[in-house]
């Protein structure tokens, strides 16, 4: 399949598009602007004074702008039949962090290869829109948004070698940092809660095969090893046997004064420890040096429990009012299979990044330039215009003024693109083209030079809360399209097995939660059957540490909740739970969603879904999730929790 680099197949109509939308955008501007005035913004203390000095001004220049504004749409609102569905764009990399030199890194054979997906709806709609959702300024966001994802998965990646011939544990690495540049040069090893994930290589001098018994981070006197900021850091953990040696790292004794904490009642492992903030940082991470500095502030003890408190990094850390007391951390339930959490910052690594609500052309072009810095393909402006493609409008408008505000991003090679518009939409989501994105993406290659794919797909669906019907009939449309991608799409054959299957994943806002009385249809959809959700236990019941992941808009800003790091803290106690995240609302008269909230069952509406198949992958291979992270790094910047998940995919060969 040929991807799209350009909306039009001609120059000559991406020319005439480019100059009707010249003429239609100042009318386009001046209109979000004038609404935007009637709704308040908590940053402008004379609200009143702004609607009086500037509503004569736009309304003006509205009025002017109408006439070219007309003439623009009648060029514009034709070549939207000629328009794709979506542009791809890539960025040439050479380094070897690159699409290409990823291919090279798995052959699958022997150990198995892990994946990170992570999914996200941010809001980025016209400003007067966003406001609804008590979040501004969207140019302003989308840039900052593609900072926080960027620095945020762009962590290095830390390389543990067990130098000990008396220890041959495998210490457990984390996403976060285990070293902080110092003023002098060089670097000095700090403690850190430490997890296993795949990307981390070990090594001992012992000669055997470390076990996978966890164990804690580097003691003081082990040796650290870094070259560059991007590059991986290498923590070589030394130290003989007995008390001659030096002591064990086992054997530190915890800091006073904190406790860890873990979200949702996660294990020993999986923990992202609380990070305090530092002058400066305010959480945007600009830089992969504040992005580290950020990050190094970890706190270490015996079995990742007590650590040092955060006010020794130089700054008190910032304190929620509705936390009394630091949660302690619990134990992982022994029958689960994975680690979880509640992390301040993305999973360092991101393969895949699916984005929902990335309505605005300029913020989209903004956020794309920003994540080109880590993901080499990107594909955005996902959708149709117009009246294109409308063959059923069910209460709604057959117009579409806005794209689907899909967005997805990839460090591996793009194989393949679709997208289909959901037909059945109804109000004002009918304005919209929401819908699907199919894609197929190149993971790796046999020594046969067979490939080895993975299928991806990024949707959203109908938002208002009645209409539980049409949002299954989208799910069942979902299915269907998604089969036949994956026919249209293969080259295998049972013959000829040119590609094998490594993950299959659906995620998105399905605008649903699998604990209201309202969303029975939908928790019972075959969509279920078919994809595992690791959060959820079963229609209408989901596992003790899955949390929501929509935000109480009211409480967007509050200074409790103003930075990761806090938001973080909030939602690691129910309390701050029932306080900050959305709860399904009350059809009954007179009832207060704040005071119904101690009687609602779950933690919140969890509507943003990471699904993954167990079947239909390659024979004798299984996929399985490694860690599931609920995102608290964009606090402030949009009323929903990001959601990551790590996804190990083995083949038979790795037991054989």
């Amino acid at each position: 399949m040929v991807l799209y680099t350009t909306p039009f197949p001609h120059s000559c109509l991406s020319a005439l598009h480019a100059v009707s939308w010249a003429l239609i955008f100042p009318c386009y501007w001046l209109l979000d602007r004038l609404l935007a005035l009637f709704i308040p913004d908590p940053c402008q203390k004379s609200q009143l004074l702004c609607v009086l000095l500037f509503m004569p001004i736009y309304l003006g220049l509205l009025v002017t702008s109408l006439p070219f504004a007309f003439l623009g749409f009648l060029f514009w609102c034709p070549l939207q039949c000629s328009r794709r569905p979506y542009v791809y764009s890539r960025l040439e990399d050479k380094s070897s962090a690159g699409g290409a030199a990823l291919l090279s890194e798995w052959k699958g054979t022997g150990p198995g290869k892990s994946f990170c997906f992570a999914t996200a709806n941010i809001c980025l709609l016209p400003d007067s829109l966003a406001r609804l959702n008590n979040v501004f300024n969207t140019q302003a966001r989308a840039r900052e948004i593609g900072h926080r994802i960027r620095n945020g998965a762009s962590r290095p990646q830390i390389k543990i070698y067990i130098d000990s011939p008396t220890n041959t544990s495998i210490s457990a690495a984390s996403f976060s940092s285990l070293v902080s540049p110092q003023g002098d040069g060089t670097a000095r090893a700090v403690p850190g809660s430490i997890k296993r994930t795949a990307s981390v290589e070990y090594k001992g001098n012992s000669g055997r095969p470390p076990s996978d018994e966890a164990a804690n981070g580097p003691a003081s006197g082990d040796s650290v090893d870094c070259g560059s900021l991007e590059n991986a850091c290498i923590v070589r953990i030394g130290g003989g046997g007995g008390d001659e040696g030096g002591r064990h790292p086992e054997a530190e004794d915890p800091a006073p004064g904190g406790q860890a904490r873990n979200g949702a009642g996660g294990g020993p492992r999986g923990q992202t420890p609380n990070h305090s903030q530092r002058d400066g940082d305010s959480g945007s991470l600009g830089s992969p040096s504040a992005s580290r500095e950020s990050l190094v502030k970890a706190r270490a003890g015996p079995d990742g429990g007590s650590g040092e408190p955060a006010a020794a990094c130089g700054k008190a850390p910032h304190k929620a009012s509705v936390v009394k007391k630091p949660a302690a951390r619990r134990r992982r339930h022994p029958d689960e299979a994975f680690d979880h959490e509640i992390s301040a910052f993305f999973p360092a690594n991101v393969d895949f990044l699916c984005l929902q609500e990335v309505f605005d052309k300029r913020a989209a072009s903004t956020l794309k330039d920003q994540l080109h810095g880590y993901f080499e393909y990107i594909v955005y402006d996902v959708g149709i215009y117009g009246c294109q493609g409308c063959c059923c409008c069910r209460g709604g408008c057959c117009f579409k003024c806005l794209n689907s505000g899909l967005f997805f991003a990839s460090r591996y090679p793009i194989m393949d693109v679709a997208y289909h518009c959901y037909p059945n939409g109804r109000g004002s989501d009918s304005l919209a083209s929401k819908g699907a994105l199919f894609l197929k993406v190149q993971v790796g290659s046999t020594p046969q030079d067979q490939r080895i794919v993975g299928y991806i797909t990024c949707t959203h669906l109908h938002a208002l809360e009645d209409d539980s019907a049409i949002r299954c009939e989208q799910l069942d449309m979902l299915l269907e399209w998604l089969a036949d991608f994956r026919k249209s799409t293969s080259s295998s054959s049972t013959a000829n097995p040119e590609e094998l299957v490594a993950f299959d994943i659906v995620c998105g806002d399905l605008n649903f939660d699998n604990c209201s009385s309202d969303d029975k249809l939908e928790q019972q959809h075959s969509l279920f059957t078919r994809y595992k959700d690791p959060c959820r236990l079963g229609p209408g019941e989901e596992k003790p540490w899955a949390i929501g992941t929509l935000l109480d808009t009211d409480g967007l800003h509050d200074e409790d909740v103003s930075t990761p790091e806090n938001l973080q803290k909030v939602l690691e106690s129910e309390e701050g739970r029932r306080e900050y995240l959305a709860f399904p609302s009350s059809k009954s008269p007179g009832a207060c969603q704040k005071g119904r909230k101690d009687m609602l069952k779950g933690n919140g509406r969890r509507i943003d879904y990471m699904l993954y198949a167990e079947e239909g992958l390659c024979p004798d291979w299984k996929a399985e999730v490694e860690e599931f992270s609920f995102i608290t790094q964009l606090s402030g910047l949009t009323d929903h929790l990001p959601v990551a998940m790590r996804l190990m995919v083995s083949s038979g060969d790795e037991e054989a």
